[in-house]
């Protein structure tokens, strides 16, 4: 039997037994179209591969400049394609089970510029005072303007910000006391500009008695607070007034920038660790990156024997 014909038997199944859309069939298609050529090139045939061909078949994909994620989702579909040729008895052995998925590298986080992020305030605070605001816009923009200055000085996570009790704005310490994940509490700075964003906001939300509930973000939601669907989709709003892309903005895109401009700025990994509520610091080690620059920075500027260039 051909491999064309094995590979049709294959897709009839998709379609019949798990009901695959026309999409995820063409997808298939796509891809063990390319896996069958390249046999084809070897002297293969789906129904007696060894693994060392399958190896193959990824190292070509490699050297095409295939991105890990998409030789991943490749194999995917090339180990199912040989799991069922062996289910159905049309191979003795699956190939496959001895191959390994390529490793994909761990994903940078977007970093946002202190200029991009002081245009996104600046936006925030300046709906507060738009002469033609609606006294309900107002408290919105007072509410995005508390929300991006607690996060850019604090760095909290977007689910402990939105949950943060009304008392968090009272505050005259210079620190909160946040409860993260599985109950650990820990101290994050304030900085004078987001204890001032959370009192005028607060006293607007108090001034318009639209006080409910113990929370600082109260919202018709099931939770009582403002939900993070809500206050992403808000955000994207504020960061096209700033003119910056939507794509590249995200409640977490906040913590993100609150991280690496610390790092920038001299702070030490571990007490960042300590900051972003990292029970681990390979986790805070996504932001190694930013600390490979300043280092670069440091030799340069300050080595005896460096040029300075």
């Amino acid at each position: 039997m051909s491999g064309a014909r094995h590979a049709s038997l294959f897709l009839d199944m998709l379609a019949a037994e798990r009901g695959a859309s026309k999409n995820t069939l063409d997808a298939y298609r796509r891809d063990l179209d390319d896996y069958l050529e390249y046999l084809k090139e070897a002297g293969a045939q789906p129904d007696s591969a060894a693994a060392a061909t399958i190896r193959g078949f990824m190292a070509s994909l490699e050297e095409r400049g295939l991105k890990a994620s998409s030789a991943a989702r490749r194999l995917s579909a090339v180990r199912q394609f040989h799991k069922f040729l062996y289910v159905e008895g049309y191979a003795s052995a699956d190939p496959t089970a001895a191959v390994s998925a390529p490793k994909r590298g761990r994903v940078l986080p977007k970093v946002l510029t202190i200029d991009q992020v002081d245009r996104l305030l600046q936006v925030a605070h300046d709906g507060v005072t738009r002469p033609e605001a609606t006294p309900g816009e107002r408290l919105r923009a007072a509410r995005m303007a508390c929300l991006l200055e607690l996060l850019y000085a604090t760095g909290l996570r977007v689910s402990e910000l939105i949950s943060l009790p009304r008392s968090a704005a009272k505050t005259r310490d210079r620190f909160l006391v946040v409860r993260g994940k599985g109950a650990k509490e820990r101290l994050v700075p304030l900085t004078d500009a987001a204890r001032e964003a959370a009192q005028a906001y607060l006293a607007l939300l108090e001034e318009q008695g639209k006080v409910a509930g113990p929370w600082l973000f109260p919202a018709d939601s099931e939770s009582g607070y403002l939900t993070r669907q809500a206050f992403a989709r808000e955000l994207k709003s504020v960061a096209a007034g700033a003119g910056l892309r939507a794509d590249k903005i995200s409640p977490h895109v906040l913590r993100h920038a609150f991280a690496s401009h610390l790092l920038q700025n001299g702070a030490d990994l571990r007490v960042v660790q300590e900051l972003l509520g990292h029970s681990d610091i390979s986790t805070t080690q996504i932001y190694t990156h930013v600390l490979d620059e300043r280092l670069k920075s440091m030799v340069r500027d300050l080595h005896p024997l460096s040029s300075g260039e």
